[in-house]
C-alpha cells in the first residue's frame, strides 16, 4: 500500500484535518499522480454535510485534480512518468454497459464510482478518497491528459465546473445563431459563459446582482439582465433558445421558463436543496413546447475533448489560489458567493 496524507472530515459536519491513510499499490493498468492542485467545489461542502445522502467517513473531498505522473503500471500506454494528468468526478465504472462503451461512463448503468465518498466495487472494494491529498491512484482509462500550455492551477476546475458546462452545450449543439442565457455567475456559470461564447452563441447573464455586470462583460458575455428588474426582464421574455441554470439555491423555475422562446430548453446543472419546485410549469411547457432537462459531467472522451478545446481557445477557470489551511474560510466565502470564481488548493501547502 502507498502511504498518503490528506485533509479529511472524520464525521459529518466536522472540520477537515490532516489525516494519514493508504492508497492501493499501482498495478499493471494504474497511474499514480502526485496532486499539485485541487479545485474546491460546492459538492465538497454538500457531501461533508450529508446534504444529499449519508456520506462515508472519514471523507477526503476533491474531484478537480491535476498533477504529475510519478508511477505507471507495466501495461499503461497513454502516460509516462513526468506527464501532466488529471482526475475528475469519477475514477471507475463497470466498463461493460452500453453507456461505458459509448464513452458516457458518468452515466454507467451499473453505477459510476465517484472520486470520493464512494466504494470502488469494480477494483478493490475500498473507499474512494479525493484530491485534498498528496497523491491518487487510478486506472489508466480514467486519467486525463492535461495540455502543457494551460495554466495548471487554473485547469483544475475544468475537471468538474468545466466539463459540467461544456457537456450540455455540446449535447444540445449550442452554437452560432443561438441565444443562450446563463443563470448564476459563479464557478459553473463563468465557465458556461466562456464556452458558449467560444462556440459562437449570443450569451446573456441572468443575475439578481447588478454589481456583476462588469464581470460578465470581462468574461465575454454580450448582455446582462438584472432578473429582479421588471423592465429588463420584460425585454427578454420569450427570447432565449437555452437557459443554462447553474444555481444551487432554491429559485422560481416558473419565472425563468418565461424567458424561453418556442422549443426553448432549460438545462439544470445546479442542485437546489428543495429540488425542482414548480407550480404552473406543465401548462407553460405545453403552450411553449419547452423542455426542462438535466445533465451531469461528461464521460472521459468528452472531458478530454473539452481539455483540448480549452487549449485551442486559451480557456481556463478564473481562480483564487489558497493554502489548504484556509479551506474552511474558503467554504464560508463560497457559501456567500465571495469568490471569483473558483478556489483552488495549492497542494504543496499540505
Amino acid at each position: 500500500m502507498i502511504q498518503a496524507k490528506g485533509y479529511a472530515a472524520q464525521n459529518v459536519h466536522e472540520e477537515l484535518k490532516l489525516w494519514k491513510f493508504e492508497r492501493r499499490d499501482v498495478d499493471a493498468h494504474d497511474v499514480q499522480i502526485e496532486i499539485l492542485y485541487c479545485g474546491v467545489c460546492h459538492t465538497d461542502v454538500a457531501q461533508i454535510n450529508n446534504e444529499w445522502f449519508p456520506g462515508l467517513f472519514p471523507m477526503i473531498p476533491g474531484h478537480e485534480i491535476v498533477g504529475r505522473v510519478v508511477k505507471v503500471g507495466d501495461h499503461v500506454q497513454k502516460f509516462k512518468v513526468g506527464d501532466l494528468a488529471g482526475v475528475g468526478t469519477f475514477i471507475n465504472s463497470c466498463g461493460i454497459c452500453e453507456h461505458c462503451h459509448s464513452g458516457l461512463e458518468v452515466y454507467c448503468e451499473n453505477g459510476v464510482i465517484p472520486t470520493y465518498n464512494g466504494v470502488d466495487k469494480y477494483q478493490d472494494g475500498l473507499p474512494t478518497y479525493g484530491g485534498y491529498s498528496n497523491t491518487i491512484v487510478t486506472k489508466e482509462p480514467y486519467a486525463l491528459k492535461i495540455p502543457a500550455q494551460l495554466n495548471l492551477a487554473a485547469t483544475a476546475p475544468l475537471l468538474c465546473a468545466g466539463i459540467t458546462t461544456y457537456s450540455p452545450l455540446k449535447h444540445w449543439k449550442v452554437g452560432k445563431g443561438h441565444k443562450l442565457a446563463v443563470l448564476g455567475l459563479g464557478g459553473l456559470g463563468h465557465m458556461a459563459v466562456k464556452f458558449a461564447v467560444a462556440l459562437g452563441a449570443e450569451v446573456t447573464i441572468l443575475s439578481t446582482s447588478p454589481h456583476k455586470a462588469a464581470d460578465a462583460k470581462k468574461l465575454g458575455a454580450h448582455h446582462f439582465v438584472v432578473a429582479s428588474n421588471p423592465e429588463e426582464v420584460e425585454k427578454v421574455k420569450n427570447s432565449f433558445d437555452f437557459i443554462v441554470d447553474t444555481v444551487s439555491a432554491d429559485h422560481d423555475f416558473d419565472f425563468y421558463l418565461s424567458f424561453l422562446k418556442l422549443d426553448g430548453i432549460h438545462i439544470c446543472l445546479g442542485v437546489p436543496p428543495k429540488g425542482l419546485q414548480i407550480k404552473n410549469t406543465l401548462l407553460t411547457l405545453q403552450l411553449g413546447r419547452k423542455s426542462i432537462v438535466g445533465s451531469a459531467a461528461g464521460g472521459i472522451p468528452e472531458t478530454q475533448e473539452m481539455l483540448d478545446f480549452c487549449a485551442a481557445h486559451n480557456i481556463t477557470a478564473d481562480i483564487e489560489l489558497i493554502d489548504i489551511k484556509d479551506i474552511h474560510a474558503a467554504f464560508d466565502r463560497m457559501g456567500k458567493g465571495d469568490v471569483k470564481y473558483r478556489f483552488v488548493i495549492d497542494m504543496a501547502t499540505l
